[in-house]
């Protein structure tokens, strides 16, 4: 029976499956096959403070038993793991020590003994395996007390080994990790900042297509940054030693840009006293970015399509053929589909400049970049003010968080310069930043009895968590500054719903 019973807890072992049902499985094979009653495992908590259960056999049990907890020398399942030895105890109402926490043995089932054996490793003790054993079952207690032992041992080298594959798992979790963060920090571009995932996938683009000469539209909302994607590209290219010339397109008129593109004769118009290189050929060798394409009107589109085509080109004025060594990277917000269907711009044109599109994602739609954003640009302006602005307050990061950034990065940009300026201290405050960002109806809301105790809740957590910010999450420190208990203010942390250990991981 006995050998019949190990077969059966090695083969348990061997299974796959997760560790707290192997042991109910054991523990029933030492119920049904030897008749050991009442088994239970018990283990320690991570650090090592007491014993929990983890496992009890065939029999019912309540929550309230389940969470019953034994500390070192407590009881004899604690005296078992205080000694690392096993406890045998013939008769158990004739036991002091057994506090019977686990399972409710009530009277008039006849007398048991109790056999409770360490789960060790060395001599670390992991946990106790006991079970009881009725005074009618002919097993004896020496060879319950071995065989529970080898059964403990089996338990403790299935521990073992689950332990070593959790590592091994970890770190390939943690070594895959590392390399993606390795992976990200070689596409990432050091002009442009932010981690979110729509971010990665551009930086992923980026990389792909830089080295090449190929055209490349980066589409987006104005003030995405897409002046810094197309710097990123020509200096992570093979033009990086050449020129970027840029050339807003909006910003002239269709005589004045094909001028500026192409370059013009003397006497070519009225006011040209002399001849002009056009941006065409100061790009030689480089590469030419054309900020919002989707200006030009159809006639710039067909010179500019012989120019990516054929590389040809002529200045205004002049019909001597020049060769265009440029690199084109083009770039729009407008819905350059709509404008195509609509026919105020070209299909062919449209395709020859489409090759490679990049989309940048607008500033709403990447809202885990936005305190990053606004760090930098706080620093950036706080040193060129001459102001050393070390932190945001919690305000004003939810103030950011909340709006809607219809400007993008460029708004964001533009907001954190006047809180920069405006600020009377090193942490921008929510009254720092712009009209603009300030909450709607404060006034209104607080007319409401039920709305004025959430702004004092919400003003309260933003007191503690600034203070908690400051004393790197030391309560005792955070209670002396701001004058009340330390228990006034873990009672504040749980109903605020405050998590210390994430505020001092940001801080």
């Amino acid at each position: 029976m006995e050998l019949e019973a190990l077969h059966a807890i090695s083969r348990l072992l061997s299974a796959t499956s997760m560790q707290r049902e192997s042991l109910r499985e054991i523990l029933k094979v030492l119920d049904e096959r030897l008749h050991l009653k009442r088994g239970t495992v018990t283990l320690l908590t991570m650090d090592d403070a007491e014993l929990v259960v983890e496992a009890v056999g065939e029999v019912e049990v309540t929550p309230e038993q389940m969470a019953a907890t034994y500390r070192e020398g407590e009881g004899i399942l604690g005296h078992v793991l205080a000694t690392g030895r096993a406890e045998v105890v013939p008769v158990v109402s004739r036991e002091p020590r057994f506090q019977n926490r686990i399972h409710k043995r009530g009277p008039g089932k006849g007398e048991f003994s109790f056999i409770c054996v360490p789960i060790s490793l060395g001599s670390e003790v992991l946990g106790t395996l006991s079970c009881d054993l009725m005074h009618s079952v002919q097993f004896g207690l020496d060879n319950a007390e071995r065989f529970l032992g080898i059964v403990a041992s089996m338990i403790a080298g299935d521990m073992q080994n689950r332990r070593v594959l959790r590592l091994q798992r970890e770190a390939l979790e943690s070594e895959n990790r590392r390399l993606k963060d390795a992976l990200i920090c070689d596409y990432h571009p050091e002009n442009i900042i932010g981690n979110a995932r729509e971010m990665r996938q551009v930086y992923r683009k980026i990389k792909q297509v830089a080295s090449s000469d190929t055209t490349v539209l980066i589409r987006g909302e104005s003030g995405t940054g897409k002046e810094l994607v197309a710097s990123a590209l020509h200096y992570s290219g093979s033009r990086a030693d050449g020129p970027l010339v840029k050339v807003n397109c909006a910003a002239l008129s269709e005589n004045l840009l094909e001028s500026e593109l192409f370059g013009h004769e003397k006497g070519a118009f009225t006011g040209a006293y002399q001849s002009r290189k056009g941006r065409i050929e100061e790009a030689e060798g480089g590469t030419l970015f054309l900020d919002e394409i989707g200006e030009f009107s159809p006639l710039t589109q067909v010179k500019l399509l012989r120019v990516i085509q054929e590389r040809e080109y002529e200045s205004v004025g002049s019909n001597r053929t020049k060769r265009a060594n440029v690199r084109i990277i083009a770039a729009t917000h407008r819905d350059l589909e709509a404008a195509v269907a609509d026919g105020s711009f070209r299909q062919d044109f449209y395709y020859r400049i489409n090759v490679f599109p990049i989309l940048l994602p607008s500033l709403r739609a990447r809202k885990s970049d936005i305190l990053l954003l606004a760090n930098h640009f706080a620093e950036k302006c706080g040193k060129t003010l001459g102001k050393p602005i070390h932190r945001i307050s919690t305000s004003a990061i939810n103030m950011l968080l909340s709006y809607h950034w219809p400007g993008n990065v460029r708004e964001l940009e533009n907001c954190m310069e006047h809180a920069a300026l405006v600020c009377g201290g090193e942490v921008i405050q929510g009254q720092d930043l712009p009209p603009t960002l300030q909450m709607p109806g404060i006034e209104e809301q607080a007319t409401d009895s039920s709305n004025l105790k959430q702004r004092v809740a919400m003003l309260e957590r933003e007191i503690i968590i600034d203070a908690l910010k400051r004393c790197n999450g030391r309560v005792v420190e955070v209670a002396g500054e701001l004058g009340i208990t330390d228990r006034m203010v873990r009672y504040k942390l749980k109903n605020l719903g405050i998590d210390v250990k994430a505020i001092t991981r940001q801080h």
